[in-house]
């Protein structure tokens, strides 16, 4: 399991102590310093290695939003008691965005997706490639906004004008939007087009059988227009 060094940053004190004690409790994150101000963090970027930052937002001086620009290659948990800064979040690709006051189960539940993200990370590193890193998709289903981690994905249907994202939770999202779209929106080394009406996860294939790619119950073709690419991908010749 990958281990993440962490950083609080939140101006209120209750706050501090109630995620320095969630951090001990869970045994993958290792918390090196707490701060009160995006100023006092800084400091700490430029001196620590730090894997996942846990920011509030509304700070003064330096907010977290800003702070989330400046410090660069570090997983990002936004927490605040502010839900419309939920949208603003998300566009500078933070893991997760927990709205004060949040459980334990909560924080774990956005701790386990940053420690999900550090090992695909880790597993790109070592086949060589450092382009894979954490995405977030917005989309807007049922009059609402869908905050999407492109790692939860399995596959994508289309059908029409719709798109159908299915997630490894097993909930599906739809849109009005067409595959070309969100194809253009996914990292390229992550996701393939294996047919005219889907796009899968690569990391998600485990099984492939007579030209179908099985996920549980669901068997998706692989036509053979994609399927050179698609083997190819799967590093299969």
């Amino acid at each position: 399991m990958t281990s993440l060094k962490c950083i609080i940053v939140d101006d209120e004190p209750l706050a501090l102590n109630l995620l320095q004690d969630y951090i001990h409790q869970t045994p993958f994150l290792k918390l090196v310093a707490r701060c009160s101000s995006g100023v006092e963090a800084l400091d700490v970027f430029n001196n620590e290695h730090v894997d996942l930052a846990f920011i509030d937002i509304q700070m003064p001086h330096l907010n977290g939003l800003e702070l989330s620009r400046i410090i660069g290659n570090c997983f990002v948990i936004f927490t605040t008691a502010f839900e419309q800064y939920a949208l603003e979040g998300f566009k500078v690709n933070a893991i997760d965005y927990l709205l004060k006051p949040f459980s334990y189960a909560e924080f774990l539940t956005a701790a386990n997706k940053a420690q999900r993200q550090a090992e695909l990370v880790n597993a790109s590193h070592s086949l060589g490639n450092s382009t894979l890193t954490p995405k977030s998709l917005v989309i807007k289903s049922d009059y609402k906004q869908q905050i999407i981690n492109t790692s939860e994905i399995v596959y994508i249907e289309g059908i029409g004008d719709y798109i159908k994202i299915h997630l490894e939770t097993g909930i599906s999202v739809q849109t009005l939007m067409t595959l070309k779209n969100i194809e253009e929106e996914l990292p390229k080394n992550q996701f393939i087009r294996v047919h005219r009406s889907f796009i899968v996860n690569i990391q998600k294939v485990k099984t492939i059988e007579r030209q179908r790619i099985v996920f549980d119950r669901v068997r998706i073709p692989v036509s053979d227009f994609y399927k050179q690419a698609f083997f190819r991908a799967l590093g299969i010749k």
